[in-house]
């Protein structure tokens, strides 16, 4: 792939989550907003094996979110359910500083005083 084509996948793909994120509750979407910066700028200097895995992964949690959101529509946000389980087999494919990450990841999101005290408008 040309690299100003490959540029613009990135970056389209970038910006879609963080359309889709508008869709989840305002905790959760500044804890995955800020996730996926810093996971974006992170690998701007990926090895191609690197990039072609970690495109495909985005594009499999984009496709996750675009359908729950979608399913979704209509429910209040405190009972839409997000999200999916990682099997086994996902998680052996991951590097010890992943699993690190996505530990991190789980305790923030599951904790009931979450890091992000943002009040949505109007409340």
């Amino acid at each position: 792939m040309a690299a100003s084509a490959h540029v613009s996948t990135v970056r389209s793909l970038y910006k879609r989550i963080l359309v889709l994120h508008r869709f989840l509750p305002i905790d959760l979407r500044a804890l995955g907003d800020q996730y996926v910066k810093d996971e974006f700028r992170r690998h701007k200097s990926a090895s191609s094996e690197e990039v072609k895995s970690f495109m495909t992964e985005w594009q499999l949690y984009k496709d996750t979110l675009q359908t729950q959101v979608l399913d979704s529509a209509g429910e209040q946000l405190s009972s839409a359910k997000f999200g999916a389980e990682l099997s086994e087999g996902k998680l052996s494919d991951f590097q010890e500083e992943q699993i690190g990450q996505l530990y991190e990841l789980m305790l923030e999101s599951t904790k009931p005083n979450r890091q992000f005290d943002i009040q949505e408008d109007g409340k």
